[in-house]
């Protein structure tokens, strides 16, 4: 939860600390993979403008010596907007510096909306006879 804490602050430099420091952000809103400190930060200046407010929905984590994965769905609100965005996401923590850090984290959103969205032209509703 650490990482998620650190979102309402709202700085985007709290956030990036979260990473270990050969970290890999593969996040939802950017098609741009960040790989180090700076292109992590940068995506959070952007996107904690938009005030999000995480939600855990589900989660599957498994611990082993000096690591942990977790895996699962999370939901945002978008404070700026109301706007809600439901995502699949991966994190991958090692141990680093006397501190648990982000080393991996995937963060997609989920494919049924995008699809729902998709089949249906001007979100018109389809109608069968």
């Amino acid at each position: 939860y650490l990482w998620n804490d650190a979102l309402p602050t709202l700085d985007p430099d709290a956030v990036a600390r979260r990473y270990a420091s050969n970290a890999v952000l593969l996040p939802t809103v950017s098609d741009i993979p960040r790989t180090d400190y700076d292109s992590i930060r940068a995506y959070f200046v952007d996107f904690l403008q938009k005030k999000p407010q995480g939600v855990i929905l589900e989660s599957y984590a498994t611990c082993g010596e000096g690591w942990c994965k977790d895996v699962g769905i999370y939901e945002f609100t978008m404070g700026a907007t109301g706007d809600k965005v439901k995502a699949r996401y991966s994190y991958v923590y090692v141990y680093e510096g006397g501190e648990w850090k982000i080393a991996h984290h995937h963060s997609s959103v989920m494919p049924e909306a995008l699809l729902a969205a998709a089949s249906t032209p001007n979100g018109a509703e389809t109608v069968e006879a």
